[in-house]
């Protein structure tokens, strides 16, 4: 499959956090992958990665699973590390254009050795009132963090298929 254009959009409490341009790498009915560069403005900076201009992200969202991973490398190809996102399972509109991703608050990061596996926003999370709203969905996001936190700790490569 060549890459082809689709716009990515993150859904967060029933707003569009940020939507942004992305080309299309692989999509096999359960997983696509997506690659696209640093969409926000400027820099941001969580005290153990920056995030930049130049900064190219390789997202992979599932339709079964409740997370995407999101290899962040710079621009000259040094890996970062893997930022992963606690989500309801990715939708993708009938005509593939776009990929639909309600963010849950919670995330992880994975530094480029694998040393440093962070469990991040459980705060947030907690704050978010998802439990008593949603308490199915909250469980689900809750067991995605313990899965991912698991996967980091294991390294992420297996579970992209030899891509990380």
């Amino acid at each position: 499959m060549s890459a082809r254009p689709v716009e990515i959009a993150l859904v967060k409490a029933g707003r569009t956090k940020i939507r942004y341009p992305a080309e299309l790498l692989t999509d096999d009915g359960v997983r696509l992958t997506v690659r696209a560069p640093w969409a926000a403005e400027g820099v941001r900076d969580f005290g153990f990665v920056r995030f930049e201009p130049g900064d190219v992200f390789t997202e992979h969202y599932w339709r079964d699973r409740w997370y995407a991973v999101k290899e962040v490398r710079s621009g000259d190809g040094t890996l970062k590390g893997w930022y992963c996102d606690v989500t309801r399972p990715a939708v993708v509109a009938a005509d593939g254009s776009e990929v639909l991703v309600e963010d849950l608050d919670l995330d992880l990061w994975v530094s480029a050795d694998g040393g440093e596996v962070l469990r991040l926003d459980e705060d947030e999370f907690a704050a978010s009132g998802l439990a008593a709203a949603d308490p199915e969905a909250a469980g689900r996001a809750v067991r995605a963090l313990d899965e991912l936190d698991a996967l980091g700790r294991d390294g992420l490569v297996e579970l992209l298929g030899g891509e990380g």
